[in-house]
């Protein structure tokens, strides 16, 4: 089985190395490179990984504006919803036992508020 972490696998070289196998046979048993057999044979312990520099990404021209419209959007005053958003136009249209969610604005704008009702009372 082969090692799972970095340290295990120098540790794993260093002690078939010390059991007489050759570079070529450690190579080919642990799947690595010379250099990898090389470095695992001068210290028990590997190179810590180096740390990559953050690139920048093609939003961040844009993130002071993107911003600025959802800063805008917060203070904004409250929109009244249209009669198709409510479910207004859709209420003839429901089977008798259907049962209907009503969805309303609270006068803050803040959340909405749902609520369930049980159509049972039609006939």
């Amino acid at each position: 089985m082969l090692p799972k972490s970095k340290v295990d696998l120098h540790a794993a070289i260093r002690r078939d190395a010390n059991a007489g196998s050759s570079l070529r046979a450690l190579m080919r048993k642990y799947g690595v490179g010379y250099e990898t057999v090389q470095k695992a044979l001068i210290s028990a312990f590997p190179e810590p990984r180096k740390k990559m520099v953050p690139r920048e990404t093609r939003l961040d021209r844009y993130k002071p504006l993107i911003d600025g419209i959802l800063t805008a959007d917060l203070t904004a005053p409250c929109q009244e919803a249209s009669a198709s958003s409510t479910g207004r136009s859709t209420h003839g249209r429901q089977p008798a036992n259907a049962r209907s969610t009503r969805v309303s604005m609270s006068p803050t704008c803040t959340s909405p508020q749902v609520s369930a009702s049980n159509n049972t009372s039609r006939t």
